[in-house]
C-alpha cells in the first residue's frame, strides 16, 4: 500500500496524536511531518485527509474553511489536533489498521517504532 494512500496516512496521523495523547512525546510540527512523510502528499490532499479524519469524529480540534473554487483550507495549526477516544478505538480495533500496524512493525521505519511505542505491539 503507498505511503500517500488514505488509510496509511490515518494510521500514521492517529499513531503520532496517540503517543501525543499518553504523554509519550510533545506534539512536533517537524517530527509530524517526518513521521507522516508529508513531504510524499500534498497539502491539499493532507488537509483533505485531515478533514475527513475530523467529519468521521477520529480528531478533533482543527478548523477547516471552504474557499473559493470549493478548496478546503485549514484555518488553525495543525498541533491543535487531538485523537478522540473513537479514534483511540478505530486504530485499535479496526482490521485496516491492525493490517497496517503489522506492516510498519516488519518494516521497522520510524513510524513503526512508533507504533511500537504507542500501541505496545
Amino acid at each position: 500500500m503507498p505511503n500517500n494512500d488514505y488509510d496509511v496516512l490515518v494510521f500514521k496521523i492517529l499513531t503520532y496524536l496517540y503517543g501525543c495523547f499518553k504523554r509519550e512525546y510533545l506534539f512536533d510540527k517537524n517530527e509530524f511531518a517526518k513521521k507522516i512523510k508529508t513531504d510524499e502528499v500534498s497539502e491539499e490532499y493532507l488537509t483533505d485527509v485531515l478533514y475527513m479524519m475530523n467529519e468521521e469524529g477520529l480528531i478533533k480540534g482543527l478548523s477547516f474553511a471552504k474557499v473559493w473554487g470549493g478548496e478546503t483550507i485549514l484555518t488553525n495549526n495543525i498541533c491543535n489536533a487531538k485523537i478522540t477516544a473513537d479514534g483511540i478505538h478505530y486504530l485499535k480495533e479496526n482490521s485496516r489498521m491492525k493490517k497496517l500496524a503489522e506492516k510498519f512493525i516488519e518494516n521497522a521505519d520510524v513510524i513503526g517504532k512508533l507504533v511500537q511505542i504507542v500501541l505496545k505491539i
